[in-house]
């Protein structure tokens, strides 16, 4: 054991004279061969750091959301204090660590404090200081929430600024995100009424062997007719009738003094108990439970028991190609130049019902509106195309936005067709379509309808003057009758609008460019940062934690862009490789 040496041990006892002196030494052992030279290292020697930032690299992220967000508006992180009390971390100090935070992929409150201790980028925007997880939650929770929306504005009007982007072309699309809630745990609306249905008629069946019983006894009882919407207030008043009746044959039994006519009045008595303790104990508690979950379903049909905003959405296949059915929130965002421009977050699993409520909320805005929205066939519906249009007088923007039969139609199966009323002959004088075995299609009356959303579209029904002989009718309708064919004016109006849009040169290729623009976004969040699941519960919170996810993105960005110029200004050192990503970046920026 006398032999051994550590490595401390031996690196002490060599650099006694010069501890801090970067000197290689090379030992010229008694074989005659040299050992391999070291650098000295201690690292039991003091070390003193007398400017933590000189460490950091002038173009890392930490840099860029030092002077963003030194850029915002004092009064923005300073309007929800009261004033007062025990002095508080400063909100921009508390802005900057969560935001750097989740740029490093760090996104629980746990996190955050670990890297206040451990990474220097992470020391040096928090000054030194240590706040903990808890005050972390709090601060994300409570004060990022009062403030995100006009936080979130301020530095797209800073971006806009500084030409990262211009709010021209505003690439839409939506993505579903895992609430942090239990997928086990869920509540289903047709399941609700279900069991609603069934403890009514059990009610009712109830109150009639009451009624039975009572005039059996002779007992004064009168429930009257049970009413749907008044069954809590009309079963609290029949178990206070009840226990009116029991009260006073209690009494009764008291009073009495006969022992035969004590146990006929015990027995009436327990007669009214046994259906009393079944309103208290079972009827009311899940008649107000299933009135507080009609209250949290709203229009929707699902929620989770663990987080009451999210809603049960059809996910994404696993790998094994299985469907996921989780409680989820879908974030409608838009993008330019792979800049997150606004978002908006719903509780509707379709694109389609989330397309005007997200537009209406960035017109509540102070951000400019864009020139022309880009979006899928997802959102290809009248509503939103004459939401689009808007008034004559004051179109609200133009749209590149194909509707759900759109690549359908434009194939040669689909033009071949026959069944297909857009492939027949239209006489537009006498308003009738000529169908392929040459019968007249001929105007019958105007349907009006209204989908899911309330919105009532304006029909018109035409119908075959005789399919009884046609060859062609098996291949045409099922149906028993002669065919009918529902003709939407103003939704075909918009569609073809929405196609000529499409096969313009110039248009197509903006629109070409949402894919690479809106979809890179969400993947670089939910696959390259791994942000699939939020932390935070309830659609406050949750808007709250996707705008900080959409701010550490945009500051990622700007980043490296500002990391791809510098290289572009050293023409010296520049590879091929980094040119063409500089061109591809400046490409997109629009510099070129």
């Amino acid at each position: 054991m006398s032999n051994l040496k550590t490595t401390n041990q031996d690196y002490n006892t060599e650099q006694t004279s010069l501890p801090l002196q970067l000197s290689e030494e090379t030992a010229v052992p008694k074989t005659g061969h040299a050992s391999p030279p070291f650098i000295p290292y201690n690292n039991k020697q003091g070390i003193s750091l007398f400017d933590i930032q000189d460490t950091i690299s002038t173009k890392h992220v930490s840099r860029v959301i030092d002077e963003m967000i030194e850029l915002i508006d004092d009064q923005v992180f300073f309007s929800h204090y009261k004033g007062g009390g025990r002095s508080s971390f400063h909100p921009k100090m508390m802005t900057k660590v969560i935001l750097y935070g989740y740029s490093q992929k760090v996104y629980s409150s746990r996190g955050i404090e670990k890297l206040l201790h451990e990474n220097l980028p992470a020391m040096w925007l928090a000054a030194g200081q240590k706040p903990d997880h808890r005050t972390i939650n709090r601060f994300r929770s409570h004060q990022l929430k009062n403030r995100m929306n006009s936080l979130f504005e301020q530095m797209i009007l800073l971006l806009i600024e500084q030409n990262y982007m211009t709010m021209e072309n505003y690439f839409l699309d939506g993505t579903k995100i895992e609430a942090n809630a239990n997928k086990y745990s869920f509540v289903w609306k047709k399941a609700t009424q279900n069991f609603e249905g069934k403890l009514k008629e059990k009610i009712q069946e109830t109150i009639q062997h009451i009624q039975e019983i009572t005039e059996s006894e002779y007992i004064q009882f009168n429930a009257g007719e049970l009413k749907e919407d008044a069954t809590l207030a009309q079963l609290e008043t029949i178990a206070q009738d009840l226990e009116t009746q029991v009260n006073a044959l209690t009494d009764a039994i008291e009073a009495e003094e006969n022992v035969t006519v004590r146990k006929e009045i015990r027995s009436q008595r327990s007669v009214l108990k046994k259906p009393l303790k079944l309103i208290r104990e079972d009827f009311l508690p899940r008649l107000d439970k299933y009135k507080i979950q009609h209250e949290i379903l709203g229009d929707r049909n699902s929620f989770s028991k663990t987080d009451h905003d999210a809603t049960f959405m059809r996910m994404k296949d696993d790998h094994m190609k299985n469907g996921q059915l989780k409680a989820a929130y879908n974030v409608q965002m838009a993008t330019e130049n792979q800049f997150i421009l606004f978002y908006s977050i719903h509780q509707r699993p379709t694109d389609t019902r989330c397309f005007i409520p997200h537009l209406e909320k960035l017109a509540a805005s102070s951000l400019p509106m864009p020139k022309t929205v880009i979006a899928d066939a997802g959102y290809g519906s009248e509503e939103n195309y004459l939401y689009a249009i808007g008034d004559e007088k004051e179109p609200r923007f133009n749209f590149l936005i194909p509707y759900g039969m759109y690549l359908k139609e434009k194939s040669r199966s689909y033009k071949k067709n026959s069944k297909h009323a857009k492939n027949w002959d239209y006489n537009e004088q006498e308003d009738h379509f000529i169908c392929p075995n040459g019968q007249k299609v001929t105007f019958k009356k105007y349907l009006n309808k209204k989908n899911a959303s309330g919105f009532e579209q304006s029909l018109k029904v035409y119908e075959c003057e005789d399919c009884s002989e046609c060859p062609l009718k098996a291949l045409c309708t099922k149906a028993k009758g002669n065919r009918q064919v529902q003709w939407n004016p103003i939704f075909e109006e918009m569609k073809a609008k929405a196609k000529a849009a499409l096969e313009c040169e110039e248009k197509s290729r903006i629109y070409a460019q949402r894919k690479i623009d809106v979809e890179s976004a969400f993947g670089h969040i939910k696959g390259n940062r791994s942000f699939r699941r939020f932390l935070l519960r309830g659609i406050d919170k949750i808007y709250t934690e996707f705008g900080i996810v959409a701010l550490a993105h945009n500051l990622l960005k700007v980043a490296g862009i500002r990391q791809l110029l510098s290289i572009e200004l050293d023409k010296n050192t520049k590879t091929g490789v980094e040119k063409r990503l500089v061109f591809l970046h400046l490409f997109i920026l629009g510099t070129y």
